[in-house]
């Protein structure tokens, strides 16, 4: 599957915060890319520039590609609700994404790897589709195999995250999509309104 490989931390400077994760090289940068990265002498950008830099900073922020964040537009719209909410709930719902948020890997380009090597079960039957949607109540978990592998073991014993819509179970290394979070319950810092006037255009 396609995804974004360049340099993480020159995106994250262009968005102002570590959007990838924790990131030592951002916190000495912590200003935007580039030879006048530093200056604060920057022109007022317009409201294309500002919509279409937030749809960016969402699709980095949950690794999604264009056609597929268009396609989770789009079936946003479809729904009954407020759009822009919708569509980070699909986000959220994403395998890869729970993954990530249950601690299992510790970043989500972790995540949707461990999903695609077959790491990861969904009901109890391995699933490897990163962009899988969870329904409520569906249990995740790290395949029998597959638990002692150090990546997993690591991120699960380093996490201190935790999620209202969401249980894990550290014994049996699995955890409950209980419900689609609220707006209020998911901590990123995207204006959902912003891509919805992009699209709509």
């Amino acid at each position: 599957m396609a995804r974004y490989i360049g340099a993480k931390t020159k995106i994250a400077r262009k968005f102002g915060e570590p959007i990838f994760g924790p990131d030592k090289s951002f916190e000495r940068k912590n200003y935007p890319p580039g030879q006048h990265g530093n200056s604060k002498k920057h022109g007022k950008k317009s409201e294309y520039a500002i919509q279409l830099k937030e749809k960016q900073k969402a699709k980095y922020t949950y690794g999604i590609l264009e056609k597929q964040f268009r396609n989770l537009f789009e079936k946003a719209q479809r729904k009954s609700g407020i759009t822009g909410e919708i569509l980070l709930q699909l986000c959220e719902s994403r395998l890869d994404n729970v993954v990530y948020r249950m601690g299992i890997a510790p970043t989500r380009s972790a995540a949707r790897q461990l999903v695609s090597h077959r790491h990861i079960t969904v009901n109890g039957n391995v699933l490897n589709i990163p962009s899988y949607i969870l329904n409520e109540g569906e249990v995740v978990g790290v395949r029998e195999k597959s638990k002692s592998l150090d990546v997993i073991v690591n991120s699960i014993s380093n996490n201190r995250s935790v999620y209202d819509w969401m249980t894990w179970n550290d014994e049996k290394k699995e955890g409950t999509f209980v419900k689609v979070p609220e707006r209020i319950q998911i901590p990123e810092k995207i204006n959902e309104q912003f891509i919805v006037e992009l699209y709509s255009k």
